[in-house]
């Protein structure tokens, strides 16, 4: 199968990321308005297949020393692939983003598949502080 990795926002499905992310643990109930703001405002990586989008990420960023990489999802019918190996050596090289220092991001269950490009637990933990409001996504639009 030929599956394509895309940054262009026109051919992203906003319907298909909200189904997928309004049922995930980290955005559940997140309204279409609020996924297209995520959309306008992050850079973002497609997954496609057939002109059908089957996977998503986007990375929040300075383009400078930061980047923040969120709603990483593939499909369940299209998972066992790669495909989440592929979108992360295709974020990761892509040039936009190269020389930044620090990258985060937050997962519950899929340590292993980023430990596999580098990432570990945070290695000064006293270092970092959060504002965190667990109610935050199903708040206003």
């Amino acid at each position: 199968m030929n599956y394509i990795i895309s940054t262009e926002k026109n051919k992203l499905k906003p319907d298909v990321i909200q189904a997928f992310l309004s049922n995930s643990y980290w955005a559940n109930g997140i309204s279409l308005e609020r996924v297209q703001k995520r959309i306008e405002h992050s850079l973002c990586f497609g997954v496609y297949l057939d002109n059908q989008q089957v996977g998503f990420a986007r990375v929040i960023t300075d383009y400078d020393s930061f980047a923040y990489l969120a709603d990483v999802f593939i499909l369940e019918n299209h998972r066992g692939k790669g495909l989440s190996k592929q979108l992360m050596a295709f974020i990761l090289a892509y040039p936009e983003v190269q020389g930044l220092r620090r990258w985060l991001l937050a997962t519950r269950d899929a340590h292993g598949l980023y430990a596999q490009f580098n990432f570990t637990p945070i290695s000064i933990p006293e270092r970092w502080m959060e504002c965190f409001d667990e109610n935050a996504i199903t708040k206003g639009s």
